[in-house]
């Protein structure tokens, strides 16, 4: 946690004060949007792979910021950061809802923190993937996602 806050975080800091200023940057270059959304993968796509498109198909890699470019959709992205800069670090009341979390490589979820906002009922644990799982290890994700409804039909 203390190097993705000294060394990661410049995104959600941006996102979360900034998410406009950032939308219009973004949508006026193509290449500035490439980069923005391929760092995010070279950094957390699963840490076996050497370069992003190890990880994920550079096809689905080139969809994804695609579908940001042509929609225009890079600032209401990043507002959802703003929107919730509001509320981090205050106590919430733990919400009762029935709740999964899957853990892939590179990704910083803490348990404790986990339960002590939600009502945890499935916790799994992955050795391959990364952040991007429903691109990476869409296999993996699936058979979690439909363990944790079984539970809770």
């Amino acid at each position: 946690m203390d190097k993705w806050g000294r060394e990661m975080s410049g995104y959600a800091i941006i996102q979360s004060t900034r998410p406009q200023t950032l939308a219009y940057a973004l949508t006026d270059s193509q290449a500035g949007q490439l980069a923005w959304i391929v760092e995010k993968f070279k950094e957390w796509t699963d840490p076996a792979a050497e370069l992003p498109d190890d990880a994920v198909d550079r096809d689905l890699i080139l969809t994804d910021v695609s579908m940001y470019w042509l929609t225009g959709t890079t600032g209401s992205a990043a507002r959802i950061y703003y929107e919730g800069a509001r509320t981090w670090g205050q106590a919430r009341p733990k919400s009762p809802v029935p709740t999964g979390v899957a853990v892939f490589p590179n990704d910083t979820t803490i348990r404790p923190l986990a339960e002590r906002d939600h009502n945890v009922v499935h916790w799994s644990e992955f050795s391959r993937g990364g952040h991007f799982a429903a691109l990476e290890a869409t296999d993996l994700l699936t058979g979690d996602i439909r363990e944790f409804f079984r539970q809770v039909r």
